[in-house]
């Protein structure tokens, strides 16, 4: 299962560059290989198209129902939003169905094949929003000058800077007390170390905001694994 979502994320990370490789060459993306001309369009697409092999494959290892949420809401998501949907008013929509339907691509391989609760879909979209939302304002400038418009454009870097955080803090909120089975200190203690990452996340700068999002994440995904383990 770790090798199939890896291989997904390869294929949507790669699509990504390769399709906004125009866009990237026009804002002078330096950390963009492809954009560069250091990597081929070519030599990438035919990675992709390994990459998208070997997680057919490897989905499908983990049970049709896991492998079916896996490929289209996962997987078609990152594709959905690479393709066109970054552009739009509701660009965090491709975000909240991926991170939202991840923990179903878990439960569904389970020898017990089951949905997982509501509270821990909640608690994915929410994480995905956010991230969505910090993610985009490093380049909020330059997407400009290539005509993208969604979401986080539309809010613009002021809003972004609060809003975004808070939408984490509730993913935090709804991923540790969310289950009501009792709050054991540690989950306050998550809970805590989030709040100050929230508060990074609203005065750094540059690609600060994204890394305290990823801690954010990270604690999130501790406090689903332990709370759908128990």
């Amino acid at each position: 299962m770790t090798a199939a979502v890896a291989a997904g994320q390869l294929t949507i990370g790669w699509s990504n560059d390769v399709i906004d490789a125009s866009r990237d060459q026009q804002v002078g993306r330096a950390d963009k290989p492809v954009a560069r001309g250091e990597v081929s369009e070519v030599l990438v697409w035919r990675m992709i198209a390994v990459a998208a092999g070997a997680c057919l494959v490897l989905s499908l290892m983990c049970g049709l129902e896991s492998a079916a949420v896996h490929l289209l809401l996962v997987v078609g998501s990152g594709w959905a939003y690479n393709l066109g949907l970054k552009g739009v008013a509701w660009s965090g929509l491709p975000y909240a169905i991926a991170f939202g339907a991840l923990p179903a691509v878990v439960t569904l391989a389970l020898p017990d094949p089951h949905w997982p609760p509501v509270w821990m879909v909640a608690a994915g979209a929410l994480l995905g929003v956010g991230a969505h939302l910090l993610n985009a304002l490093p380049d909020l400038a330059d997407d400009a000058q290539t005509g993208v418009r969604g979401l986080p454009h539309l809010l613009g870097a002021p809003r972004l800077r609060w809003l975004a955080p808070l939408v984490l803090m509730l993913a935090s909120a709804v991923a540790g007390f969310g289950p009501a089975t009792g709050t054991a200190g540690w989950v306050w203690a998550a809970f805590g170390l989030c709040a100050v990452l929230a508060v990074v996340a609203m005065c750094g700068r540059g690609r600060v905001p994204f890394a305290a999002a990823v801690g954010i994440a990270a604690v999130d995904v501790v406090n689903l694994v332990v709370h759908g383990s128990a």
